[in-house]
């Protein structure tokens, strides 16, 4: 099973969105294995958003991420990285699909709602950044056999 993050940013929390966003990860059938509320520093968010501190635009970014607490979450499910990516929709949300999160929840390119990483090895850094092995937590869900076909499960 692959493990992705996803951070619901400030301005769902603000629109009262969070519940929303968790709820339709987990409607898909990803299973939320981590999850606690964080608030962004300079420091931490020029980490994550490390590839983007030379742009003209990275301090709107700093301010946006710092303006309340964010949630963070670690799901986890066969194909997790792709299935969030795709479900997330295109980064700005004038131009995201209905049916995605920022399709149906944001106008925004900056103000998009949620981050989610973009590939497997990104998803490790991003989550050994935010989350202890403590922090997760392994459980069975009685869903887990109508989520998957025998097959799928190597």
């Amino acid at each position: 099973m692959e493990r992705t993050l996803v951070i619901i940013k400030p301005c769902a929390l603000q629109r009262g969105l969070a519940g929303e966003v968790i709820s339709r990860f987990e409607k898909k059938g990803l299973k939320l294995v981590a999850l606690k509320m964080y608030r962004f520093t300079k420091e931490k968010c020029a980490e994550h958003y490390s590839h983007l501190t030379g742009k003209p635009f990275y301090p709107i970014i700093e301010k946006s991420m710092m303006a309340a607490p964010v949630i963070l979450c670690c799901l986890e499910g066969i194909d997790a990285v792709e299935v969030v990516r795709e479900m997330t929709g295109a980064t700005n949300g004038r131009k995201a699909l209905p049916g995605t999160v920022r399709g149906d929840l944001c106008m925004s390119h900056q103000e998009n709602i949620i981050h989610a990483s973009d590939s497997m090895e990104s998803a490790i850094v991003e989550l050994d950044r935010f989350f202890t092995k403590d922090d997760y937590f392994d459980y069975d869900s009685p869903l887990f056999d109508y989520l998957y076909a025998s097959d799928e499960l190597k």
